[in-house]
């Protein structure tokens, strides 16, 4: 049996997500803006996860791994987490394309909502899509989320501005544990 995960991204993870990253390159262009050659690279992405933790480190972002079978097959990010009155943060995830369509995206929004609640003490979650990702819309819908709305040329994606519905999901009512 298969287990889908989340936790702390590490270092580590580099090699695997780039790979994953380079392999997926073409397949994913519609969906994720132009990255320099070094980002698809092992080097890139250690980079990239060392930067995330120093976010980290200053509470502004919770940047995990997906992991299927103890194997790193994506990632899920709460980033732009903002204290005081809003405590609210913004989801990112993607998941390698071989392991798309077999539950791994919705198993990993779902530890990710538990994280935001119960260990950031988060009351709100916002995300975006591009208009014609309907399978990630279905993933958050799934999870509660409602679209509130749609910005235009939101978003710059293989040669193009895109269209983005907005998302939100409201995860606790209770007053904020940390205001600043």
């Amino acid at each position: 049996m298969t287990s889908t995960s989340i936790r702390l991204i590490d270092p580590s993870d580099g090699p695997a997500l780039a790979e994953s990253l380079a392999r997926d390159r073409q397949a994913y262009k519609r969906w994720m803006p132009a990255r320099p050659e070094e980002f698809y690279t092992p080097e890139g992405q250690t980079a990239v996860i060392e930067s995330l933790l120093e976010s980290h480190g200053k509470g502004i972002t919770w940047p995990g791994a997906v992991v299927l079978d103890g194997t790193v097959i994506g990632q899920v990010t709460i980033g732009s987490i903002l204290r005081g009155p809003f405590q609210k943060g913004f989801l990112g995830y993607w998941i390698s394309s071989r392991h798309q369509g077999l539950g791994h995206t919705s198993r990993a929004v779902g530890l990710a909502l538990r994280i935001a609640e119960d260990e950031l003490g988060l009351h709100r979650l916002e995300a975006h899509t591009q208009l014609e990702n309907l399978a990630s819309q279905a993933v958050l819908r799934k999870h509660g989320f409602r679209s509130w709305g749609v910005a235009h040329e939101h978003f710059y994606a293989d040669g193009a501005w895109r269209d983005e519905v907005f998302w939100e999901r409201r995860l606790n009512d209770g007053p904020p544990r940390w205001l600043y």
